[in-house]
């Protein structure tokens, strides 16, 4: 069993990379793949950690893009920690983020609901202070339930405290993995909001950009979406990966390795993505 998806406190999960090793032992997993949020502090401790516990630990980022619908990011894998290919594209992701979080923060205050920076900060367990903590500084004043009632009601696209911010346009986000020596994957494609041909033509524009796979098993994914994706990654020649989107607290029921019980990533992945790289 494996887990090519899941996040650590350097971007929105519970775990530090250490405990998110050991988690992966604990659950039997052979692979696992730390994919944070647009920064990659937290890998080499991870790898390291699984290395301790007999776990293969695998490079891995999620970085954002830039798309005109919906939520597109592209997950790295095998990358080259430290590389300036990709770390100058993550640094200018997360200048964007600070701006973004500036004005989230702004804008919630302009609609009555009074936050400090601090507040929020003090839920990021590392420097990356992301949506999620707004989400739990908002629920922790009362002002909303959960933290999909923070997302719904403000924080969401199209919602009174959403604010953009800079991501990477597809082929160039492919272009940063591929030089730090990694893979790129399509993280997720049910959030793109498109539709199957549009998909289609949108992904084998990025295959020719050089892009290596698309993640079929996730938590999220029904049965039919399962199929229609291993069928795209069969048709286009691509990796069918997968992952749990495992963030610990922050959604407790998604687990790693099974997601919400049923998941189950081939190990073959992890074989055929390293027939990939430099491909």
């Amino acid at each position: 069993m494996i887990d090519l998806h899941m996040h650590s406190t350097f971007s929105d999960g519970s775990l530090t990379p250490e405990q998110l090793a050991a988690e992966a032992q604990r659950c039997g997993l052979t692979a696992a793949s730390l994919t944070d949020h647009d920064g990659t502090s937290g890998v080499d401790r991870f790898v390291q950690a699984c290395a301790q516990v007999g776990v293969l630990g695998i490079p891995g980022v999620e970085i954002s893009v830039d798309i005109k619908k919906g939520t597109l990011h592209m997950l790295g894998y095998f990358i080259r920690t430290g590389d300036a290919a990709i770390e100058d594209v993550l640094v200018r992701i997360r200048d964007g983020r600070r701006l973004r979080n500036e004005e989230i923060l702004h804008k919630l205050n302009k609609i009555g609901l009074a936050m400090t920076w601090d507040e929020v900060s003090a839920f990021a367990s590392e420097d990356v202070v992301g949506r999620p903590h707004f989400a739990k500084a908002m629920a922790a004043r009362g002002y909303v339930a959960t933290h999909h009632e923070a997302f719904d009601r403000y924080l969401g696209k199209g919602c009174p405290a959403y604010a953009e911010r800079f991501r990477m346009s597809p082929g160039d986000s492919i272009d940063a993995i591929r030089k730090a020596g990694g893979v790129a994957v399509l993280s997720h494609p049910f959030t793109l909001e498109l539709k199957p041909d549009t998909l289609r033509a949108s992904v084998a524009e990025w295959r020719d950009l050089g892009l290596a796979g698309i993640e079929v098993y996730y938590s999220e994914h029904s049965p039919d979406l399962v199929r229609q994706y291993e069928q795209l990654a069969r048709d286009l020649g691509l990796v069918a990966t997968g992952g749990s989107d495992f963030h610990g607290d922050l959604n407790p029921n998604v687990h790693m390795g099974t997601g919400f019980g049923n998941l189950n990533v081939p190990d073959r992945c992890v074989d055929e993505l390293k027939q990939r790289m430099n491909a």
